[in-house]
């Protein structure tokens, strides 16, 4: 497996909202609710057979915060997670 790390918003790439879309990707906002960044990983498999591992975010997501985003994430994926009170 290889591995990229690529900003949209620095390289050409495409939209990828229809391909998450596609995927069955949902996420749960309450009225009012303003999502303010993104950090998406993906797994691709290219026309060799080979496989990828893509990251791309939003921009404006410095690497401090798409850090911290991906730390909480895998916290939160952990079934042994307790939120904090």
């Amino acid at each position: 497996m290889s591995f990229e790390s690529v900003d949209q918003h620095e390289n050409e790439g495409q939209p990828i909202g229809q391909l998450l879309d596609n995927l069955g990707v949902r996420h749960l906002l309450d009225d009012g609710d303003l999502v303010s960044d993104a950090v998406v990983i993906t797994t691709v498999i290219t026309e060799d057979g080979s496989t990828r591992l893509g990251l791309t975010w939003s921009e404006g997501t410095d690497w401090l915060k798409r850090l911290g985003m991906i730390t909480a994430a895998a916290a939160i994926d952990n079934p042994s997670f307790t939120p904090p009170d």
